[in-house]
């Protein structure tokens, strides 16, 4: 994956459908989990995202998406070839590039 992203930002890559997608947690990534998950703050959105179905994924792998300035709707990224391990990968490292754990 070639494409470039800002670290700085918290942003990082997962390939969907054989191509660099930027995956970004912004306030605005923040928020939209919060509604999807009736999550009341972040601690509680904290602990409904430590098990997540793949549906559950999926809308995680959206906000993100959007974050990072490619918006895919769950139901895009549910056709999309998407390797699950990636994604989990990419989706912690959103979180934790972002957050500075």
């Amino acid at each position: 994956m070639s494409a470039l992203v800002n670290k700085a930002r918290g942003e990082t890559l997962l390939e969907i459908d054989g191509r660099a997608h930027r995956l970004c947690l912004t306030l605005g990534a923040l928020a939209e989990l919060e509604a999807a998950f009736d999550a009341h703050g972040f601690a509680d959105l904290a602990e409904k995202l430590a098990r997540l179905s793949a549906s559950d994924m999926l809308v995680v792998l959206a906000a993100l998406t959007a974050g990072g300035g490619e918006a895919k709707t769950s139901a895009e990224l549910a056709q999309a070839r998407i390797d699950p391990r990636a994604a989990a990968h990419a989706v912690a490292a959103a979180f934790r590039d972002a957050l500075g754990e």
